[in-house]
């Protein structure tokens, strides 16, 4: 396996390279920017790029620019981004393309040199690796809240439910009739996704998603 380094930090740099070498992997460049990043790969057509997402000379997403810039002058190019926090922006980004062969890890997993080198040869291999904190802020980013889905008045009736209130005491507090109240709670049961069981697990349940929101 032939792999280009791109990270300006020197001990990091030097660190990584080693343990490459430790496993028969060649570093066929190393560089500390993103111009020289986008020059080894056009000339070395390596098998990975391992690329640092913050590089000179505004130390914001240089690194990133560079390696989607890699992946578009080399089409396939695997790239293994290395981060020294979460930044979900940049994952979404260049995970966006839907290929394989990406990976996205915080600097620190690099200390795991086996987990290191795993994702080194998977994300080579085309397939992916991604940090589990960065999966974690993902999922929590995507995970749509189904409370988002009900109306002011389904929430304040959903709100009167969870403090203990019959349905007729909810069309009192709201003065509505029995009637619309009882509409409004099925379709807060509808929009949450609560199936027919009983009234009343279905109520405690509702409770349940409106309390834990």
């Amino acid at each position: 396996m032939r792999v280009v380094i791109a990270e300006d930090a020197v001990l990091l740099r030097a660190g990584v390279q080693r343990l490459l070498a430790d496993e028969d992997i060649e570093t066929v460049a190393a560089v500390d920017n993103g111009d020289d990043l986008l020059s080894a790969v056009k000339e070395h057509r390596p098998d990975l790029a391992i690329v640092d997402v913050r590089m000179p000379p505004t130390f914001t997403d240089e690194g990133l620019r560079a390696a989607l810039g890699a992946r578009e002058a080399m089409p396939g190019l695997p790239v293994l981004v290395l981060s020294q926090y979460v930044e979900e922006s940049y994952a979404v980004e260049l995970l966006s393309g839907g290929a394989g062969g990406v990976g996205y890890l915080l600097k620190e997993r690099v200390a795991d040199v086996a987990e290191f080198l795993d994702a080194v040869r998977r994300v080579a291999g085309g397939g992916t690796a991604i940090d589990p904190d960065v999966i974690a802020q993902l999922m929590a980013r995507g995970r749509k809240n189904p409370l988002d889905s009900l109306t002011a008045r389904e929430t304040e009736v959903l709100g009167l439910m969870a403090q203990g209130l019959s349905n007729t005491a909810i069309a009192n507090s709201l003065v509505v009739s029995h009637g619309a109240v009882e509409k409004h709670i099925g379709n807060i049961f509808a929009k949450l996704g609560l199936e027919a069981s009983s009234e009343e697990h279905r109520r405690v349940r509702a409770v349940l998603t409106y309390l834990g929101r």
